[in-house]
């Protein structure tokens, strides 16, 4: 069906630090045009830090869209375009956690698009394994305080809807499913 859809224009209306947002205007198959904002995002990865005792390193900061702290697991977007998904999140594991591992030591996890009826945004999450004490390197916006947590209370904060961030939820559900079956 979607060879039914034709892109007719694109026009940038806003170009952001992290996004680029358009304009599409759109010819569906009913023959009627229509205008569907577009965001464009460079791309993200995301990690789960597992500690030797099983527990999960989170990170806790200030989200400005929802204007509160969230929980989640770290994650970043990528460089650039032609930095790979891994490099980013094993980068994005230290600066965050103050852990360090090996690239050996991640596994790919899941990949996700986070808010599909607007947004191109992918993250690829990745499981890090074999952790070492390091030292966090935060950017000069970031304040992030780091908790170690059990894969069951994890579970009851995703049910009680005190961690709402679709892509902790979707690599949780996914470690927990793959690793603790």
């Amino acid at each position: 069906m979607s060879d039914q859809f034709e892109r007719i224009d694109r026009k940038l209306v806003h170009h952001g630090h992290i996004i680029d947002f358009y304009e599409d205007t759109i010819k569906v198959p009913n023959g009627n045009v229509v205008k569907w904002d577009f965001i464009k995002h460079k791309g993200a990865a995301a990690v789960v830090p597992v500690l030797e005792d099983g527990r999960i390193l989170m990170v806790k900061q200030y989200r400005n869209a929802l204007d509160r702290d969230t929980l989640e697991i770290p994650a970043g977007g990528l460089n650039g375009a032609e930095e790979p998904f891994i490099e980013c999140s094993h980068r994005e594991l230290e600066e965050e956690t103050g852990y360090k591992c090996e690239l050996s030591d991640m596994d790919f996890l899941i990949s996700i698009r986070s808010t599909v009826a607007f947004c191109d945004e992918r993250i690829d999450v990745y499981v890090a394994r074999n952790l070492v004490k390091s030292s966090q390197n935060l950017d000069e916006d970031e304040f992030i305080n780091v908790y170690p947590c059990t894969t069951e209370e994890l579970s009851e904060l995703i049910y009680a809807g005190k961690i709402q961030d679709s892509k902790t939820i979707a690599a949780i559900m996914a470690y927990i499913h793959k690793y603790e079956k």
